[in-house]
């Protein structure tokens, strides 16, 4: 599929995620066949562009193209200006957040407070769509809550303000992550606009994205959570949909070389300090499950550098079972799992 002019490799996407879609991660996603990646949102406060927090979320150098900014606010004007503001230093697609339920994003009146608002809501779409060259996209829920389902009015006019695609989360605002993803309003969605729609929620296996893609209509589907500590899902995802077959799962050696490569681009983009205090929760996501586990995290998140961390997993796998042993092996999985599913969603 497209995104206006870029042709993308497939259509299994991983899911704009404050604080975890960094460069690396996304770099390490698209290398284990996502087809599209977006950043973890940036603020569309020009005060904040100059952070470093705000630096690093704005580092595509290197990136597999195409390069993906998603930006959040409330001001049409300030998001037009973060907009070219993003463009100017090399982002090729600007995506729109009004998708996230995070109290403090909301509060702002931005996120997914702005579907509660839809006039500001367009208002901010065609500012940005006048501003830039590039395709701009929307990222949204439901709806405000389970009883205002507003996605399908506000796709129609998000498309006509010019947005290039629509993502949905098949959950309203008020929903937070609780309960179970909707898809009927997706499929609505998909019914009512002419451009791409993505189906994002509780997507977790490559069955599942299947069934989802068959029951909403969409065009692709988005991967968020589930993707934490199991990049390789993006792989398994897209083979299943190509061929009708399973995709073997990542054995222990795999999963060793993928999480300390990963590790090894997080500190080179944090540095030390940093990188070894956030490297803790991706190293707790891949390695929840294993045997062991539970008694080696304490003595992990007490680790200061880089070297004692790798170190520490070079121990912990080297301790690992036989690949026979380890829980989640072929025969002893149901259809739906692969080796060291974590079992989490989007």
């Amino acid at each position: 599929m497209n995104i206006g002019p870029h042709a993308l490799r497939n259509n299994v996407f991983v899911a704009p995620m404050a604080g975890v879609t960094d460069r690396p991660f996304r770099q390490l996603c698209k290398r284990l066949g996502a087809g599209y990646a977006v950043s973890e949102m940036a603020a569309s406060n020009p005060q904040l562009w100059a952070s470093v927090k705000s630096s690093r979320r704005l580092d595509h150098d290197g990136e597999m193209e195409p390069k993906a900014v998603q930006i959040a606010g409330a001001d049409p004007d300030m998001m037009a200006q973060a907009a070219r503001f993003n463009v100017d230093r090399g982002a090729q697609i600007i995506d729109i957040n009004m998708g996230c339920p995070a109290k403090k994003v909301c509060n702002r009146q931005s996120g997914s407070a702005l579907m509660a608002d839809e006039p500001l809501a367009l208002a901010i779409i065609e500012a940005v769509a006048k501003a830039v060259d590039v395709p701009v996209t929307v990222k949204m829920r439901t709806g405000p809550t389970p009883q205002q389902r507003n996605a399908v009015r506000l796709a129609r006019l998000a498309q006509s303000a010019g947005a290039a695609m629509i993502t949905i989360h098949g959950r309203s605002r008020a929903c937070l992550y609780a309960g179970d993803a909707e898809y009927d309003t997706i499929a609505q969605v998909k019914q009512a606009v002419s451009i791409p729609v993505v189906a994002n929620g509780d997507i977790d296996s490559a069955q599942k994205a299947r069934d989802v893609l068959a029951r909403t209509g969409a065009d692709a589907v988005m991967i968020g959570r589930a993707a934490q500590g199991r990049p390789w899902i993006f792989r398994e995802i897209v083979h299943y949909l190509q061929t009708g077959q399973q995709l073997a799962g990542p054995t222990a050696q795999e999963i060793y070389s993928l999480l300390t490569g990963h590790l090894q681009d997080h500190y080179a983009f944090y540095g030390e300090f940093t990188g070894v205090r956030t490297a803790r929760k991706h190293v707790g996501w891949y390695l929840t499950g294993m045997p062991a586990w539970q008694g080696f995290r304490d003595g992990f998140n007490l680790l200061e550098t880089p070297q004692a961390q790798i170190e520490a997993i070079a121990g912990f796998f080297g301790e690992l079972p036989d690949e026979s042993e380890l829980p989640g092996q072929p025969g002893q999985i149901a259809a739906n799992e692969t080796p060291f599913t974590n079992r989490r969603v989007a």
